[in-house]
């Protein structure tokens, strides 16, 4: 496998960067990066590590391979934890700097344990208000809950995060490399694509756990589709790539009225389905937290739009001929 860390990396421009991806040899990884600069979204160091993991787990033959970093960016790829987690020998000397308030470094994550402690001592890191840390903490749970329960990944997710005082800003990543969506889909919906499963998954009330609509009482369908009305209501970019298919919400203008729809495929949005195979799922989400809602107000509203979404479908459903 091959990666390739460039200049700029962040989920507006991540088709770049995703297309280069080379999964041939799942033995060997080779790291490359820009000589001079490279600025990269969370969640590209998310899938470097969640590579390198299955990497490692192979056998004794296979092996990591990076070159070294010449780029004067190259020290963030330390403080984010790469070289470590990765087990490889950096050769930078770092400058220690209080690390609240700026970043999330990489964290695998492989149980409900794990999680808990995660979200309890990532709160410290980002130095923010109670109001704008909820729905980090829910996007975070929701996703890496996910990964547990559906991926089948003997890794566990790998989460990483960085918050931009400038901006105001905090960029999420969480990846795994386990079945993928559609593998988990098909096992109770029909998708004949990566992006029929995609649909799926972001659909409000749908799970691969069961077909009836509206989920569980333990998997209801509607973490994904949260997830993305969080960064659509906050006008911001969210997107999830797996299998050879990435969709991407796009940023809604600030003049434009934000509409919650059930349909991802309704959203703004892009959809490349010609890229790298990713045999898990990879998520990132962007959240501009100075339009950050009441977390509360947040959640009824979307909510409101999954109950509708879901009752909609069972009386469509319930509406169809029946022969006997």
């Amino acid at each position: 496998m091959k990666v390739h860390l460039p200049n700029s990396a962040f989920l507006g421009n991540i088709n770049a960067f995703l297309k280069v991806i080379d999964t041939s040899d799942p033995e060997v990884l080779e790291i490359t990066s820009n000589e001079k600069w490279i600025s990269v979204h969370p969640v590209v160091l998310c899938m470097v590590a969640s590579l390198g993991l299955e990497v490692r787990s192979k056998n004794s033959n296979s092996s990591i391979k990076c070159e070294r970093f010449t780029a004067t960016s190259k020290h963030y790829f330390e403080r984010m934890g790469l070289f470590s987690f990765l087990q490889l020998d950096s050769e930078i000397e770092i400058v220690e700097h209080e690390s609240a308030g700026r970043f999330i470094p990489l964290t695998q994550i492989k149980n409900s344990t794990d999680l808990s402690k995660f979200i309890e001592d990532m709160i410290p890191l980002l130095h923010l208000d109670q109001k704008n840390t909820q729905p980090i903490k829910y996007i975070i749970s929701e996703l890496v809950r996910n990964v547990l329960e559906h991926s089948g990944s003997k890794n566990g997710a790998i989460v990483s995060a960085q918050y931009y005082s400038k901006s105001n800003t905090i960029r999420i990543g969480i990846v795994d490399a386990g079945v993928g969506i559609s593998q988990t889909i098909r096992k109770s919906h029909v998708a004949k694509t990566d992006l029929d499963a995609i649909q799926l998954a972001l659909t409000p009330g749908i799970t691969g756990t069961t077909s009836k609509e509206g989920g569980t009482d333990y998997n209801a369908g509607a973490g994904l589709f949260f997830t993305k009305s969080i960064a659509k209501i906050n006008r911001d970019f969210f997107i999830i790539y797996s299998g050879n298919t990435l969709y991407k919400l796009l940023r809604e203008k600030d003049k434009n009225e934000v509409l919650l729809f059930s349909d991802p495929l309704e959203d703004k949005h892009t959809k490349d389905d010609g890229l790298p195979y990713w045999s898990g799922t990879v998520v990132g989400i962007d959240i501009d937290l100075t339009k950050t809602e009441e977390f509360t107000t947040l959640l009824d509203t979307i909510r409101g739009i999954y109950t509708k979404s879901v009752r909609e479908r069972k009386k469509a459903k319930y509406k169809k001929p029946k022969f006997i």
